[in-house]
């Protein structure tokens, strides 16, 4: 019941970072899905990758409420309570799979042992933390390239 509760708070969560207007509220939704992501890891018996997971959400989080405060315009209009509503009800919906589906744990397939789903979180989670490095380093040289346009055009 604990794996379905964080399920459905990362695809909630990640609705709410993708489609909230403000820039703050989406960050912050943003660091809900990490959050939920690293206790899902936790839950899982996978210590080390739910601390690195945790540390580079720390990170990226400080990064991204930076430059989504320096770089983005102000919001003239706040999120309408139906808009906040509406998200939350596709995530649930997209959430609801989670709840209802399960997938069968029995024999190994492309020659992966299925022993537990904490030991194929921490032995095969290496692309995710490359995947993870590179939208970290896209983040900085998107900040890096955003900041000297606006040097370059001030003087």
């Amino acid at each position: 019941m604990i794996l379905e509760i964080l399920s459905i708070g990362i695809i909630i969560s990640a609705c709410l970072a993708l489609f909230l207007d403000e820039v703050v509220y989406s960050v912050a939704a943003f660091s809900g899905t990490f959050l939920f992501t690293a206790l899902l890891y936790w839950e899982n018996g996978s210590t080390y990758a739910a601390i690195f997971q945790f540390a580079v959400s720390v990170g990226t989080l400080a990064i991204l409420f930076l430059s989504g405060e320096m770089l983005s315009d102000k919001a003239l209009k706040k999120t309408s309570p139906e808009k906040l509503g509406a998200l939350l009800g596709v995530g649930v919906v997209l959430s609801l799979p989670a709840l209802f589906l399960s997938v069968s744990s029995s024999g190994g397939s492309y020659g992966v042992s299925t022993s537990s789903f904490g030991n194929a979180l921490w032995n095969l989670n290496g692309l995710d933390v490359v995947l993870q490095a590179l939208v970290i380093l896209t983040v900085a040289l998107g900040i890096a390239i955003i900041l000297y346009e606006r040097r370059k055009g001030a003087s």
